[in-house]
């Protein structure tokens, strides 16, 4: 489940996540209000790391693949972690990322959908994030927007063996349903 930790003295900062503790929970900041997520399940962290290894292997020179928990920080007043994302050519080896992403997926969890569906879609939107990912392991489905003049549109809904033809941020084949499977 996603909580708010309670405010000590007003709204969190980024300088907060620089000494929050090493627990093993997720805590992101969007506007002040910080959100924390317990360990992803068995399921979750199988889709990150078959969805990263074969962005990775599809990755041209310039672009870097990169898994949760790296910070990326569109503004001074947000923090978010994507599962996985994926840095544009424009964004050189920082400490967090800050400029817009190619990618930004998010694989849904029972504790952060919402988050996942709502806030964090408006944060990347807002952000200039070039394509966003949503890959839901219940459904077996992968929802991929892209950004369209300042707006996600919906590109494509692929459902359990089909294969998506990803051209954004680069071409890459993607299975839904084997991102997922056990072995």
């Amino acid at each position: 489940m996603v909580s708010v930790e309670p405010l000590e003295s007003g709204p969190y900062t980024l300088a907060y996540l620089d000494t929050a503790p090493d627990d093993g929970r997720r805590r992101e900041i969007i506007d002040g209000g910080l959100f924390v997520t317990p360990a992803p399940a068995r399921v979750h962290q199988r889709a990150v790391v078959r969805l990263s290894s074969t962005l990775n292997i599809a990755c041209p020179a310039g672009f870097e693949v990169l898994v949760a928990p790296f910070d990326y920080r569109p503004t001074s007043k947000r923090s978010v972690q994507p599962d996985v994302l994926v840095c544009s050519p424009d964004e050189h080896g920082s400490k967090h990322a800050r400029m817009p992403l190619a990618l930004a997926v998010e694989i849904l969890s029972p504790s952060t959908k919402m988050l996942d569906l709502l806030l964090k879609r408006g944060v990347y939107e807002q952000a200039g994030v070039q394509s966003y990912w949503i890959l839901d392991p219940e459904q077996e489905t992968l929802t991929v927007l892209e950004l369209v003049d300042g707006l996600y549109v919906e590109r494509d809904v692929v459902v359990g063996e089909k294969v998506f033809e990803a051209t954004l941020p680069f071409p890459a084949q993607i299975v839904p349903a084997e991102l997922l499977r056990e072995r």
